[in-house]
């Protein structure tokens, strides 16, 4: 047993060193949307500091005709994910297309350094200055530049804004630092939401946590790099290695639950191969410092430069005037309930208009995207407040 998990902490850092350099997966959310028959789009914004981001968008259902103009549900992925997040599932299951079946006109962002968003005006990902950056300036800069084009390109004047993990996180860096933003929100669904960090119980982070966290670590000399990119190599490894009949199909499913939460019951492991397919996808090192930063301080806060610079500010949740709801659960490595409810507290009462918590005691970070029973314990009760919100 000892040798087994020494094979999946070993695998974790081999995975992470992969280069860009690699070809990157054949699986694109271009191909996931259209074998489905649903309309797909591709558009392309660039942010006020240069990089060039892509947005997908189902932009009508293939299934149910809906009545012009719909409204906007603009749907944000976590760290190391993609737009792939929201239709891996497919139709009936995946938030994307039910949000389209349900009349919404559904635009997919990716932060700067994933799969779909490695260009920049002036810098190429092959340096490091490409990379200097961590989920601070994704919320200040690459949200409002994906939001404003949906809105200029649909003519709408809100969007609802749904986030996973991350997309939680860099909402309310934005809602936060730029109160005036709330115009273009409708109401903000936050699910699995990560703020406040210091209770989360990954054995990852917990690990390498308290070395990554320290902004005056030697560690941190590593900053300013690419981070898990998705591979070509990770799609036939996932193949090979993780499909239903494949023996090492336990190893794979461990190597979740080591940054998930364990939970057997609820994981699609036929999904597996797919979602080695699109995920890992890539970020800056610095996200993942940020959020070392965050387990270590126990303050929702921004980057620590260490010695020398000026003290890091805490966001000011208290000025987030946007109909929020959180969704979160019991066994959720990365948002613990503790670190939930603490960012409750720090919500003004009028703002937070619902906190679900999944009724399945078991259910982990990734069940929020990929469980199998995802509509039954999740996205009823997130079309119920999407919907709930639509004409306010």
């Amino acid at each position: 047993m000892k040798l087994y998990w020494f094979l999946v902490a070993a695998i974790i850092p081999v995975i992470a060193a992969l280069p860009s350099l690699i070809p990157p997966s054949s699986v694109t959310t271009g191909d996931l949307v259209e074998k489905h028959g649903y309309p797909f789009e591709e558009h392309e914004v660039q942010t006020s500091d240069g990089y060039i981001l892509t947005m997908h968008r189902i932009p009508y259902s293939a299934r149910v005709e809906t009545p012009e103009p719909r409204p906007v549900a603009f749907l944000m992925h976590g760290i190391l994910c993609s737009s792939s997040d929201w239709v891996l599932l497919g139709p009936g299951l995946g938030l994307a297309y039910l949000l389209s079946d349900a009349g919404y006109d559904v635009w997919m962002g990716n932060a700067r350094g994933n799969t779909y968003s490695k260009r920049h005006a002036t810098m190429i990902p092959y340096l490091p200055n490409f990379w200097n950056f961590d989920w601070h300036e994704i919320g200040m800069n690459d949200i409002p530049a994906m939001i404003d084009y949906a809105l200029y390109e649909t003519k709408q004047d809100q969007v609802s804004y749904i986030g996973h993990s991350q997309g939680t996180t860099t909402f309310l860096v934005l809602s936060s630092m730029n109160p005036k933003f709330k115009n273009r929100i409708r109401s903000a669904h936050l699910i699995a939401p990560v703020a406040f960090m210091d209770n989360m119980k990954s054995p990852i982070v917990k690990l390498g946590g308290p070395l990554f966290g320290n902004p005056n670590s030697w560690i941190n000399i590593f900053g300013n790099t690419e981070l898990m990119p998705n591979t070509r190599l990770l799609e036939q490894l996932g193949q090979q290695n993780c499909m239903d009949t494949s023996t090492y199909q336990a190893l794979c499913s461990n190597m979740i639950f080591l940054f998930a939460g364990f939970d057997h019951d609820n994981l699609n492991t036929t999904l597996i191969p797919e979602i080695l397919a699109t995920t890992p996808a890539g970020a800056s090192t610095n996200q993942i410092i940020h959020y070392a930063q965050e387990y270590v301080s126990g303050k929702f806060r921004q980057f620590d430069l260490g010695r020398g610079h000026r003290k890091p500010k805490d966001y000011p949740l208290d000025k987030i005037d946007v109909p929020i709801f959180l969704y979160y659960s019991e066994n959720d490595y990365m948002a613990s309930v503790v670190d939930v409810e603490k960012l409750m507290r720090k919500l003004k009462k009028k703002t937070l208009k619902r906190a679900y918590k999944v009724p399945d005691p078991n259910w982990n970070h990734l069940n929020f995207l990929w469980g199998l029973n995802i509509k039954e314990q999740v996205y009823n009760a997130v079309m119920e407040d999407i919907e709930s919100m639509r004409y306010q």
